[in-house]
């Protein structure tokens, strides 16, 4: 069974945008609380001005529509929390975009304000962020309690004539209030296209910040690219590719993690495609370095891709998920961990949560196991992280509170959290909300559909596992999504990680 592809290689036609400037917004509040009192809502109503970034020509804008939230916690201080996401989410792929918001109380409130990754944000020729929209944002700190912040920023579609694109890094040096100019770690034209990017730094040596992503092209090529700071993110080296499958082929979803000795894991999905673009196959894999990304070995597997993806159970509309977007996380003592989407478990008729960890470092892994708690119903977009306890948690949705009202199809988030990888307890992290009302994202026919993000977080503050996290709002008027946190400091976290 071939696994639904979302290669960002069917992104989106031309979107030819004419565009005028906006100015950067700050805003703070107090915590506003969804029918789960435990949750915080962390976004708000949109800074954008209504023609920052000119005409939709031909493209839907979801104003007040946020997606694809990540968060990070200051190792310094645990109680400061920055998180980031997609803002007024554009139909056809990216947002006007990215608003970044930090908490110095442990999430229970917030103050958010844009970046100038693109044109709405405040960017411009001079400081690299003269694009039309904004996508793919991921956040890390170091251990001096720096953050980076990541972004992939294009104007005018992917690989279409006068297109453009770029990875931007910037830096903050005091928990996330103010942020260096963007700094451009590489650009590329119409002839290539940089997606799916993250940025991991060193947990033991400030000095070392990995980012890497994957550079599709107009030869039908995807090798992984990657570039590192070894100054604190004074200087970057020059973007390379480190590894490439090859023609017909690409990798996406890569992910550095750091073992306790220095060595580097990259976790990806290698896609095998045909002529025409579509995917033959996909396996899960890493590559390692042991000097600290100067090089890199050969692939190791660790197991087919057999995701089919997620679609309603009462309709067949689609959802676009995680079905491509795996994720990493390095436990205490070298533990690797990896969560993806995986039909295998229900013999193809839906996707659960499949884990595979190693203890080696990454050289050899164990058989796919499902860890969500009802394999019965779709599962998908699942994150991951470990304490330094060793307990493993994972977050994902499910379709356990849908019932068979076509008009909605309900949703819930979910923390499933082991001491020993074998046994899981589980607990909801939200109220039941219909995903029926999230943004649609199109970009081909087979790889669309209602949209949440590629991804969201689970982050670890002082010992507590922190979801950040989009959801649907019951009242959609103009609002269809916000970004929730769970706050460490509440009893109902402190519960749920405890099994």
């Amino acid at each position: 069974m071939n696994p639904v592809i979302r290669s960002i290689r069917f992104f989106a036609p031309a979107l030819v945008l004419a565009f005028a400037g906006c100015g950067n917004g700050e805003s703070s509040s107090a915590p506003t609380l969804p029918p789960d009192a435990a949750l915080v809502r962390v976004s708000a109503a949109s800074p954008f001005t209504a023609d920052c970034n000119g005409p939709a020509q031909g493209d839907t804008l979801n104003v007040n529509a946020e997606v694809e939230a990540w968060a990070a916690v200051n190792p310094v201080n645990p109680a400061n929390l920055v998180g980031v996401w997609q803002q007024d989410r554009w139909k056809f792929g990216g947002s006007r975009g990215l608003i970044v918001a930090r908490s110095f109380d442990g999430g229970l409130t917030w103050t958010r304000h844009t970046v100038p990754v693109d044109h709405c944000g405040g960017g411009n020729t001079s400081n690299g962020g003269d694009y039309d929209r904004a996508s793919n944002p991921w956040l890390t700190f170091s251990s001096d309690g720096t953050a980076y912040l990541l972004a992939l920023s294009f104007s005018n579609g992917v690989l279409q004539p006068g297109s453009s694109n770029a990875m931007l890094v910037l830096r903050s040096t005091d928990g996330g209030a103010t942020w260096s100019d963007p700094v451009t770690l590489i650009a590329d034209g119409d002839a290539a296209f940089n997606d799916k990017g993250t940025i991991t730094a060193d947990p033991s040596d400030p000095n070392y910040v990995y980012a890497i992503w994957d550079r599709i092209t107009t030869t039908n090529t995807g090798p992984t690219y990657f570039t590192r700071t070894t100054d604190g993110g004074s200087s970057w080296e020059p973007a390379r590719a480190i590894y490439d499958p090859g023609a017909n082929s690409q990798t996406i979803s890569n992910e550095i993690v750091v073992l306790p000795d220095g060595t580097l894991v990259d976790f990806f999905l290698l896609i095998a495609l045909d002529a025409q673009g579509n995917a033959r196959s996909s396996q899960y894999a890493v590559v390692r370095s042991t000097d600290r990304g100067a090089s890199w070995s050969q692939p190791i597997i660790i197991a087919r891709n057999l995701a089919v993806g997620t679609r309603d159970p009462d309709t067949g509309a689609l959802v676009r998920d995680s079905a491509i977007i795996g994720q990493i996380t390095a436990g205490p003592g070298g533990e690797l961990v990896t969560v993806w989407q995986d039909a295998r478990f229900s013999n193809g008729k839906h996707d659960g949560i499949a884990f595979s960890r190693s203890s080696d470092g990454g050289l050899t892994w164990s058989a796919p196991a499902e860890i969500n708690g009802d394999p019965d119903v779709a599962a998908f977009t699942p994150s991951v992280r470990v304490l330094a306890d060793g307990t493993i948690g994972v977050s994902y949705y499910d379709f356990r509170p849908n019932t068979s009202d076509s008009a909605t199809l309900l949703t819930r988030y979910w923390l499933t959290t082991s001491t020993d990888s074998i046994n899981w307890n589980e607990r909801a992290v939200s109220d039941p909300f219909d995903l029926d009302l999230a943004p649609e994202s199109f970009i081909t026919n087979t790889t669309s559909g209602l949209f949440l993000g590629d991804y969201q977080a689970l982050a670890d503050s002082g010992g507590i596992f922190v979801p950040f996290f989009v959801q649907t709002n019951s009242d959609n008027a103009g609002n269809r999504t916000d970004v929730y946190v769970l706050p460490p400091g509440s009893e109902t976290a402190v519960s749920a990680v405890r099994p």
